[in-house]
């Protein structure tokens, strides 16, 4: 057992799948010969060749496309993108091939999309996009995004084994996040041997009793945060990080509205249009009669992402916005 930077553990799960199954190969720009925007591929080419570690040129509808045709023929890609927002460019081959084509009849799709997002200092609007909402009403395509290095390496080994495409979102915040400055719940240990985590599985990160408070991503880090704080004032936050968006966990979200009464939802993403919205009506409908008071979100405001670092601050949600809801809602 060992800690793992994010980074390495997923570049490890990377290349312990591309040893396990020569079916498995990398496709991106710059991922070869550069080792990619953060170097997680660094050194890949010159260990799997360069028809395993494929170098493209701009164009991410070209090479997305080209991934998802071989994944019809038996191989199993993954694809980056240097930045989540560029998979924009990407969109229709995704949304209408690899997520369709299943549904037509035409055989398993068995790819995944690496898609660094999240805000990062000063990256702006074009650089810090959380593309989940962009993807989560279309049906056949799954959607993961963990928040520990533990999550990233099972995660992604599940990923790439799953015969589905999925959109695995990796926090560019976690890459080199130091191991010493993370909570003690995000502090996973990484086995030596082979392991998968479930696509589709939440994790309780705290055990609670008074309120439920649900996120995934970067915001983990800020419910940690915040729910310790509110322990010292003497309530219980359960925190449970999804780590599967789509599908994400109904069951384990449920049955902690029903043990608590109420609950907080969290992300990065602006909430205007936020999964939260989505998962907040499932309460509403399925667990109406558990709640002691009604559904809250917090996400970002509505607007781009902001260049300068204190209008960033401002714009992305933060603790103390945490701790005001989780009161608010404590006294309700």
């Amino acid at each position: 057992m060992k800690n793992k930077t994010y980074s390495d553990a997923i570049r490890e799960a990377l290349w312990e799948e591309m040893e396990r199954d020569e079916n498995v190969y990398l496709i991106g720009e710059d991922i070869g010969l550069g080792g990619g925007a953060f170097y997680i591929t660094k050194g890949f080419q010159e260990r799997f060749g360069d028809l395993r570690v494929v170098d493209t040129p701009l164009s991410e509808a070209g090479f997305t496309g080209s991934a998802i045709g071989s994944s019809l023929a038996g191989l199993r890609p993954v694809v980056e993108f240097q930045f989540a927002d560029f998979v924009t460019e990407s969109f229709k081959m995704i949304v209408d091939f690899a997520a369709g084509n299943f549904f037509r009849k035409m055989g398993e799709v068995p790819i995944v999309f690496r898609l660094p997002a999240g805000a990062l200092t000063s990256a702006g609007p074009f650089h810090s996009q959380n593309p989940e909402i962009w993807f989560f009403g279309t049906p056949g395509i799954k959607i993961v995004a963990p928040s520990n290095s533990y999550d990233a390496k099972g995660l992604m080994k599940s990923a790439i084994r799953d015969n589905n495409p999925v959109i695995f979102i990796e926090y560019k915040k976690f890459y080199n996040y130091p191991i010493s400055d993370l909570p003690t719940p995000l502090r996973i240990e990484i086995p030596e041997e082979d392991y998968e985590v479930p696509i589709g599985k939440a994790r309780i990160l705290v055990e609670g009793e008074d309120l439920s408070l649900i996120t995934f991503g970067t915001t983990v880090l800020q419910a940690l945060q915040a729910a310790k704080q509110i322990s010292q004032e003497g309530a219980s936050v359960e925190v449970i990080d999804l780590r599967t968006i789509i599908p994400f966990d109904k069951e384990t979200i449920i049955n902690s509205v029903k043990k608590t009464g109420k609950i907080l939802f969290l992300h990065e993403a602006r909430k205007q249009g936020g999964i939260s919205g989505e998962l907040s009506s499932l309460i509403t409908e399925e667990a109406f009669e558990y709640l002691d008071a009604p559904p809250v979100r917090i996400g970002a405001i509505n607007t781009p992402v902001p260049l300068s670092p204190p209008l960033e601050k401002a714009y992305l949600p933060n603790t103390q916005d945490i701790l005001i809801a989780l009161r608010d809602l404590l006294e309700y």
